[in-house]
């Protein structure tokens, strides 16, 4: 069994700000497979299988500091270890329409993922990241950004990663961790200068190979 945890803030008011992408991405998954909601203690949760593995999604609504106390509630009622969890989450550093999955590591100063690792005790907890990247306005205070309603195109780009989260996940839990950063990490236009790269080798091979047999060749016709 695994608990994929979307994080957010409960309430109407924050259903659409940058930090509830974590809610979105579960929600997405939710209705993607007809799965319903029930409100069970501090969280909201649906349930289903993916493939083989059974799924809880898990919406916290305790607020996003206070994650941790409804996860961990989560795990030790199904028995789980901090590996069967993957957390959902907004991320400043990375840019808008970005998503990248770690397996363990710093929660890089997000509250909702600081406390799940506090309550826990380890950071060896895999995380999907979707990037909200930071204010223009440098003057502009995080928690304004964060609890902010993204604009027109930046909304458009950002329902588009939310969207690729939601596909990732079901590949997330049959490939495993490990196999799956390789895929959704890899930095396409890095891909494309390396696969360059790899062209231009096999060329400059190809060019000396042929060169080597012109010159043999030219050597048995010489008399």
């Amino acid at each position: 069994m695994k608990l994929i945890v979307g994080l957010g803030n409960p309430g109407t008011q924050y259903a659409q700000t940058r930090h509830n992408v974590g809610f979105r991405v579960v929600d997405l998954l939710a209705e993607k497979h007809g799965w319903n909601w029930e409100r069970r203690g501090r969280a909201f949760l649906a349930n289903g299988s993916l493939g083989a593995e059974k799924v809880v999604l898990v919406k916290p609504q305790t607020f996003m500091n206070l994650s941790g106390e409804a996860v961990s509630e989560l795990v030790r009622w199904y028995k789980l270890s901090p590996e069967d969890v993957l957390v959902v989450y907004d991320d400043l550093d990375l840019p808008v329409g970005k998503i990248r999955l770690r397996g363990k590591g710093s929660t890089g100063g997000h509250n909702g993922l600081s406390n799940i690792t506090h309550h826990l005790h380890t950071d060896a907890i895999p995380r999907l990241r979707v990037g909200i990247g930071r204010p223009a306005n440098h003057r502009m205070e995080t928690i304004q950004y964060v609890l902010g309603v993204p604009p027109g195109d930046e909304r458009i780009l950002l329902s588009t990663s939310e969207a690729q989260a939601t596909d990732a996940l079901p590949m997330i839990l049959e490939q495993g961790v490990e196999a799956a950063m390789n895929l959704l990490n890899a930095d396409p236009e890095a891909q494309q200068k390396q696969a360059e790269r790899r062209r231009l080798q096999l060329e400059k091979r190809r060019l000396r190979q042929e060169q080597k047999e012109q010159e043999q060749k030219e050597q048995e016709n010489t008399p």
